[in-house]
């Protein structure tokens, strides 16, 4: 019984905590971090 509300409540909170970073703009910042470490990794950077 535990199982069947706790899963539904952290993917809950999940779903919103990713909603709110979105709202903040981190979507750019993570994408442009993601960027960086890439071109770092291939060397073009």
């Amino acid at each position: 019984m535990k199982r069947k509300i706790t899963v539904p409540a952290i993917l809950l909170i999940a779903a919103g905590m990713i909603a709110y970073g979105s709202c903040r703009g981190e979507t750019a910042i993570i994408l442009n971090k993601a960027v960086n470490i890439c071109m770092q990794c291939i060397g073009l950077g």
